[in-house]
């Protein structure tokens, strides 16, 4: 057989559709037992359908995603719940997920207050498999839960109006521009519920995803080129941001490095000597 291409891809595919007959049998007999195993079967059934579309295409039937509840859906069944509500602009239903649940904590409650729902989806294949999905799925799209703004992740019709005018965040950008690596983030306003936080940091899907593939691939390349990118949005309506136009140079200085920091520390992007002063400065602010 090792002799032939042909014969040991003829062997290959039909072991691959056993497999799969034998995957759809035991969810179909047993969903509750089936899900139960999900997390051992999970990276098997993601590389089957990298690996193989035959598989890939029998494995829709039986391939689950989990929510941060801990609930177990099928691609299509996950799509038609959440439809009503992550449906954007373009007619695209939006899979919001998280990779680490405990760590991107703020931005997953965020979504749920919102009525959104959140997947778990983690792994080495992850990047892949949900790049596969994409591709396969009609109108599916996937975003990380901190890859922006809800607003931005789900866009809508409808438009919140900005408290800032133009001339406030032109005073104002410089101020926040001065706080952080220029080269590293981008400065941007935007109008967002005054009960959103008044700054967050995000990096862009495509610029997460290409680091991802850098990594997986050892870091060289075509993604070794890609620096690490994030946004820095400002609510231009948060109660805080308004407050700051009225404050002295020095005062409002002081407090756009404050909330900078407490945004790079809920991103854990807050460390060596930044997270030391950071420390210190709060301590002396106690004292």
């Amino acid at each position: 057989y090792l002799q032939s291409d042909g014969n040991v891809k003829k062997i290959s595919s039909h072991i691959t559709k056993k497999v799969a007959d034998k995957l759809a049998e035991m969810f179909k007999k047993d969903r509750k037992d089936f899900e139960s195993k999900w997390n051992d079967l999970q990276i098997f059934v993601q590389y089957g359908m990298l690996s193989e579309d035959k598989f890939a295409e029998k494995a829709k039937t039986f391939s689950l995603l989990k929510n941060t509840a801990d609930e177990y859906f099928t691609l299509e069944e996950y799509k038609e719940k959440v439809a009503a509500i992550q449906t954007d602009k373009e007619n695209k239903v939006v899979f919001l997920y998280t990779n680490n649940p405990e760590e991107q904590f703020s931005f997953v409650k965020k979504a749920k207050d919102r009525g959104y729902d959140v997947l778990h989806i983690d792994g080495p294949l992850a990047p892949h498999w949900i790049q596969k999905i994409e591709q396969t799925l009609e109108n599916v799209s996937f975003a990380r839960v901190d890859a922006d703004t809800l607003d931005k992740l789900i866009k809508k019709t409808d438009e919140i109006p900005s408290k800032l005018s133009k001339e406030d965040e032109e005073k104002l950008k410089p101020v926040f521009e001065s706080a952080v690596n220029k080269d590293k983030f981008s400065i941007q306003f935007e109008s967002m519920s005054d009960d959103d936080a008044p700054i967050i940091i995000t990096q862009p899907e495509f610029i997460r995803r290409m680091m991802e593939q850098q990594k997986l691939g050892g870091g060289g390349g075509f993604y070794g080129a890609f620096p690490e990118m994030f946004n820095l949005t400002v609510n231009a309506n948060h109660p805080t941001i308004g407050k700051l136009l009225q404050q002295e140079t020095t005062a409002q200085e002081q407090s756009v490095k404050q909330l900078v920091d407490l945004a790079m520390l809920a991103q854990g992007l807050l460390k060596g000597a930044a997270l030391d002063a950071f420390i210190q400065r709060n301590i002396e602010h106690i004292a």
